[in-house]
């Protein structure tokens, strides 16, 4: 029989780069695009970009996705296997960071701290939930706790890279107040 999926209880990190042939992402992090829209949109500030775009991303443990904002876009994480990932959320002009848990399906549904019954939590309700979204323009980083964690990554409109800002390229001046130092 041909298995169709690394098998996620048995799997390394390093074994999952390799046979999901993911490449280092610049937040920290290994990453594939899997899909990228033909469809074009125009957004408010007259960008045209793809309509959406979709990545796997694996954080190994104690693994980075270091504070960034993808500007212009919604972003969209779901969680896929492993262990629980921890995202951070901050809005674009500070304030205090929140913490949510991306975990399980299985999880997010026994409604732990306030997980809806859908297993998707609201922005800044630090829930347990199996999706999780972040505005446009919001600042994002994640931490893998456990021995790895792969999410599933949505950005609509899709995903370029002159619209991705990584907080510790910018001044200090310009870093957001309360972004949690430790995930610069």
């Amino acid at each position: 029989m041909m298995a169709c999926w690394p098998d996620p209880d048995h799997a390394s990190a390093e074994e999952l780069v390799d046979q999901l042939q993911l490449a280092p992402h610049p937040e920290g992090g290994w990453y594939r695009e899997l899909h990228r829209s033909v469809a074009q949109v125009r957004r408010e500030d007259g960008e045209l970009r793809s309509a959406l775009t979709h990545i796997v991303y694996l954080l190994a443990a104690g693994g980075l996705s270091r504070w960034h904002r993808v500007r212009g876009s919604d972003e969209l994480w779901q969680f896929v296997a492993g262990d629980p990932l921890e995202l951070w959320t901050l809005p674009p002009e500070g304030g205090e960071a929140q913490a949510h848990c991306l975990a399980p399906p299985a999880l997010a549904h026994a409604g732990a701290q306030g997980g809806g019954d859908d297993g998707v939590a609201d922005a800044g309700s630090g829930a347990i939930a199996s999706v999780h979204v972040v505005p446009a323009g919001w600042w994002q980083a994640a931490r893998a706790p456990g021995r790895w964690t792969l999410v599933s990554c949505v950005v609509a409109p899709g995903f370029a890279f002159e619209d991705f800002d990584l907080l510790r390229e910018l001044p200090a001046w310009q870093h957001p107040p309360g972004a949690v130092a430790a995930l610069l």
